[in-house]
């Protein structure tokens, strides 16, 4: 299953992905970077524009695996 993360450390703070798929980004209050909220939460289609669309380059797909390992070390 893939997963998304989002590398908020090269993250813009555009909010286009929040934006665009509500469901699964969101915007964190402290640091005005993106987060991957809810894995699933928008359709595939609508991610993937999220994903494509982002100025940054910093939303990722990833195992569920290496996603635990990157939000171990955020």
């Amino acid at each position: 299953e893939s997963m998304i993360w989002v590398d908020e450390i090269s993250c813009i703070g555009c909010k286009f992905c929040a934006t665009v798929a509500r469901s699964t980004f969101s915007m964190a209050r402290g640091t005005g970077t993106a987060r991957a909220v809810q894995q699933g939460g928008d359709h595939p289609e609508v991610v993937e524009e999220a994903i494509s669309s982002c100025p940054a380059d910093c939303i990722h797909r990833c195992s569920r695996a290496e996603l635990e390992v990157l939000e171990e070390h955020r």
